[in-house]
């Protein structure tokens, strides 16, 4: 063999040769790990209905090693410019959705900053109604369970007698839907009873404490009391004890049937509240977020459901 063909025969085992060991090299890299989706979640206000949906979440999160969720939440109802920084805080660190029980409209310019750079928002526990770039909004429907407020109400008044309302915050379309069902759900009673006064808490124990306090000041005889949230109803309770009532004297109707909501209604301070499921809020609310950040197809709307405690039932709901 000439010197020529042996070193092209050379030259062509050393090309395969040299081929089969990056052929070997691919097959044996190994696969890289899915990157971590950052998600964040954000709450209203420190009270426990919303460490429930907390916990929710922080379950999930622990559940999936493919994602991680930034929590944050605000000091009060109202507090508008603290979800506000949290949504600024968490788009910087390159969330790429977030869960979050707004507040009111005001944060929804924030959201629409967040979405124009490839956030996906899911609303939580409550819709902002005009608002409309949002991906799905995960909530009890509050119309009907200030309608199952109501015809509970309805089964208890009769003509004449006299209601005072605690709202919660006006113009939050979800706690302004609990009062609007509720007087719905009296039906023809409506208009045989009184609504003596309607007064705004903030749905702050302290606030329905002294809003409870002014009904039962100008109409020591109120016949019930409505709360649209689960503190201000626990504040009226209080003011109940205070003011020489027994349980049962007054008809307080209440709505979150949170765990001291029930151990009043035990204790028959407190004659019934609309449950809502936190933590089903929270898990859903989450697991949507994440399932639309992954680009799968989510509902619109998730109702989670409402149901009325009553002493009949309130062990099932704790407390």
């Amino acid at each position: 063999m000439s010197k020529t063909r042996v070193v092209v025969v050379l030259a062509l085992v050393g090309a395969l040769a040299a081929v089969a060991v990056l052929a070997s090299g691919a097959a044996a890299k190994p696969a890289q790990p899915e990157a971590t989706v950052k998600l964040g979640f954000i709450t209203k206000f420190p009270v426990d209905f919303f460490f429930v949906l907390q916990n929710a979440a922080k379950k999930w999160d622990k559940a999936h090693k493919d994602a991680t969720v930034i929590f944050a939440q605000g000091k009060s109802a109202t507090d508008d410019a603290g979800e506000i920084a949290a949504i600024q805080d968490m788009v910087a660190k390159g969330v790429k959705g977030i869960a979050i029980t707004p507040t009111s409209p005001a944060v929804s310019k924030e959201l629409d900053k967040a979405i124009k750079k490839g956030v996906k928002v899911v609303l939580m526990d409550n819709d902002i109604p005009a608002w409309k770039r949002k991906t799905s909004v995960v909530a009890t429907n509050n119309l009907k369970g200030g309608v199952l407020a109501g015809k509970y109400l309805a089964t208890r008044l009769k003509a004449g007698d006299t209601l005072g309302i605690l709202e919660g915050v006006p113009g939050v379309p979800a706690l302004d839907a609990r009062v609007n069902g509720m007087l719905a759900g009296l039906g023809p009673l409506r208009s045989k009873i009184k609504v003596v006064s309607r007064l705004a808490t903030d749905c702050a124990q302290d606030k329905g404490l002294t809003a409870a306090q002014d009904i039962l000041t100008a109409n020591p005889n109120v016949t019930a009391i409505y709360a649209a949230c689960g503190p201000p109803a626990l504040g009226a309770a209080q003011v109940l004890k205070t003011q020489g009532k027994k349980p049962g004297d007054v008809i307080l109707v209440g709505f979150d049937a949170l765990p001291d909501e029930v151990a009043q209604i035990k204790a028959g301070w407190e004659t019934a509240s609309v449950a809502q499921f936190p933590a089903k809020i929270g898990l859903l609310g989450i697991d949507v977020t994440y399932k639309a950040v992954k680009g799968k197809k989510v509902p619109k709307n998730v109702d989670t459901g409402t149901a009325l405690v009553t002493k009949a039932n309130a062990g099932k709901f704790g407390g």
